[in-house]
């Protein structure tokens, strides 16, 4: 019986609400859809859209960076384990003369950024005959940049070497002879 007082009591009700249209995906594409939106409030303003460009080419100057690092790197490991290269340093091991100057244990200088692998600057072109490398060698005397030059003159010529010298941070200078391996008699 309390119940049914406090239901008719004016405060308890709840409000009818007033009939609302119901709208379906099965609408017709001829109505209007602006209608769905037009009771939305903003409550703030939209933010603006900050200039893109700086950003764009940010990212780029990274990539282009990180590309080139990449191309260095690859290609700077590809001249460390050429043929030519480990030949250059056979020799250089077997040189008597370089021994005397640098000491035993000869081999490229390596660097850390290289992950262990020395920088060789030059190109290696065994397609169009050119062979022209220097890099920096350390023994247990001291240390040296090997400059090494060679060039085929035609297809099935044999190289023909033009430079092959080693110049000591002391500034002397040794000349390689090519034939002086051990192993070659």
């Amino acid at each position: 019986m309390l119940r049914s007082r406090l239901l008719t009591f004016p405060a308890f009700r709840r409000p009818l609400r007033p009939t609302q249209q119901i709208r379906c995906f099965s609408d017709s594409p001829a109505q209007d859809k602006s209608a769905l939106y037009s009771n939305f409030k903003s409550h703030r303003d939209l933010p603006r859209i900050e200039r893109r460009w700086p950003t764009v080419l940010g990212v780029t100057a990274i990539v282009v960076a990180g590309w080139a690092a990449f191309l260095t790197y690859v290609t700077n490991e590809t001249k460390c384990t050429s043929s030519v290269v480990k030949q250059i340093i056979r020799t250089l091991k077997a040189d008597s003369q370089l021994r005397d100057s640098l000491g035993l244990a000869i081999r490229p200088q390596p660097e850390w950024w290289l992950n262990g692998y020395p920088i060789i600057h030059g190109q290696i072109n065994q397609l169009q005959g050119n062979i022209d490398v220097s890099f920096r060698i350390r023994g247990s005397l001291g240390s040296g940049t090997v400059y090494f030059t060679s060039v085929r003159k035609a297809k099935g010529i044999p190289y023909e070497l033009l430079r092959f010298r080693v110049i000591l941070d002391d500034g002397q200078v040794v000349e390689v002879q090519p034939g002086s391996e051990a192993g070659e008699e």
